[in-house]
């Protein structure tokens, strides 16, 4: 066996294993569900109601394993058939520039893989999330929802990538200048998208004067947050599930709330709520999170460089095991994000570890600006009902994949805080 068969075996044998832990994992939290439902939770969840959560848990597990199995057998199916550099020298054969062939590759991969998890998002938004009583998305809104997702995919997307490509064809230490240009534009972004990016999508309607905003304002004050807008957010478009979000950057941040997150929720109730995602800011997560992301970006694009190096004999091999003749940029960014896989699995466990703690110091905040756990803790059981949470998730799962800890470990944990 040739070092390029012997290293594409390796690797697929890896992604392999990765499919098998999430399968176990995911056999492991469906078993762990119980018929019992925890005293905490009796206001909010009836014996029905708890069944129904369950149900819920158990076809959006089995749904995850059918996509994640398609998802692999596809990726291998397409690989071991030669199709990765079948289309490499298909498009070079038109004899378009570096840059333009690059930017076809990726996105003919790019747009086969949205065609063939289309039927997944329509099954799950029109099927499971209906099925459960969720979806209001209307065929209409989800093709618009698609049209546009698409749209400002080519928009933004061809630009960037366009980029990057061309800083790879063309200058020295491109995976140095690769990460600034890619960081910038992602600062960019982030500041433009509460203005003209999310009302492509949905609704934003200034909060009217009353109780809510007075106490929204007031508890904003009270920790110093400097709150600019607050604004009412038509989640009930889609779907019947809540949500909150902060957005902004320095002295001017913007909170949006979903309706269906007021309609459900007392008014000191979603103070907690909102105190909470004040907890992040005031103790400083966003900002540890953003520089995480940027780091991570940092080595991502070094590897990159290494793996489209076409004098490194480590890059050829990666390459031929892929059945592609010559090292270029753009089959160079696919196939280090196939490579990349199986890191990504490992960073986001830690990932999950950091912001699980997060989560636990936001919680401790904003039950300490209000002075009581009770509020809070009112409205995390209210979320879990509305939202058909597991309540008895395995605990390899939580290690794994919850970047929030279970509702459960969360509300004791509110309950052991101290107040003066």
């Amino acid at each position: 066996m040739s070092m390029d068969n012997l290293l594409g075996l390796i690797i697929a044998l890896v992604l392999f294993l990765l499919w098998k832990i999430d399968l176990a994992a995911t056999l492991l939290n469906l078993k762990a569900l119980k018929p019992e439902l925890p005293d905490e939770f009796n206001e909010v969840f009836t014996q029905e109601k708890y069944a129904k959560s369950q149900e819920y848990t158990r076809t959006n597990s089995r749904f995850h394993l059918i996509e994640s199995s398609f998802s692999l057998a596809l990726t291998l199916g397409f690989w071991f058939s030669g199709g990765f550099g079948w289309l490499d020298q298909f498009l070079r054969g038109y004899e378009l520039s570096s840059l333009v062939t690059g930017l076809c590759y990726i996105g003919l991969l790019g747009f086969g893989q949205m065609i063939l998890n289309l039927p997944f998002k329509v099954y799950s938004t029109f099927v499971i999330e209906a099925k459960f009583g969720f979806n209001k998305t209307t065929a209409k809104t989800f093709i618009i929802d698609q049209v546009k997702g698409a749209t400002l995919s080519l928009l933004i997307g061809i630009p960037i990538l366009a980029a990057i490509l061309w800083i790879f064809n063309s200058v020295e230490h491109a995976w140095l200048w690769a990460w600034i240009t890619l960081t910038a534009i992602q600062l960019l972004l982030t500041y433009l998208a509460p203005t003209y990016i999310l009302p492509l999508f949905n609704t934003f309607e200034p909060m009217p004067d009353g109780e809510l905003k007075s106490a929204i304002n007031e508890v904003a004050k009270k920790c110093e947050f400097p709150l600019t807008e607050i604004h009412v957010m038509d989640g009930s478009k889609r779907s019947t599930k809540s949500n909150a979000f902060f957005t902004g950057f320095g002295k001017n941040k913007k909170i949006a709330l979903f309706d269906t997150l007021i309609e459900g929720h007392s008014t000191q109730g979603l103070v907690g709520i909102l105190a909470h995602e004040i907890g992040h800011f005031k103790c400083k997560h966003i900002i540890q999170r953003l520089i995480t992301g940027i780091i991570q970006t940092a080595a991502i694009f070094f590897l990159i460089g290494l793996v489209t190096d076409p004098d490194s004999a480590i890059a050829q091999t990666i390459f031929h095991s892929f059945y592609i003749d010559d090292v270029t940029p753009y089959a160079g960014l696919v196939i280090f994000f196939i490579l990349f896989a199986p890191v990504q699995s490992l960073l986001s466990i830690f990932a999950n570890m950091s912001s699980r703690k997060h989560e636990f110091e936001a919680d401790a905040y904003a039950a300490n600006a209000q002075g009581s756990s009770e509020y809070l803790i009112d409205s995390l059981k209210k979320l879990s009902a509305d939202n058909l949470v597991n309540l008895t998730p395995h605990p390899m799962v939580v290690f794994m994949e919850y970047s929030h800890p279970p509702m459960l470990v969360r509300i004791n944990a509110l309950r052991a805080l101290k107040f003066p």
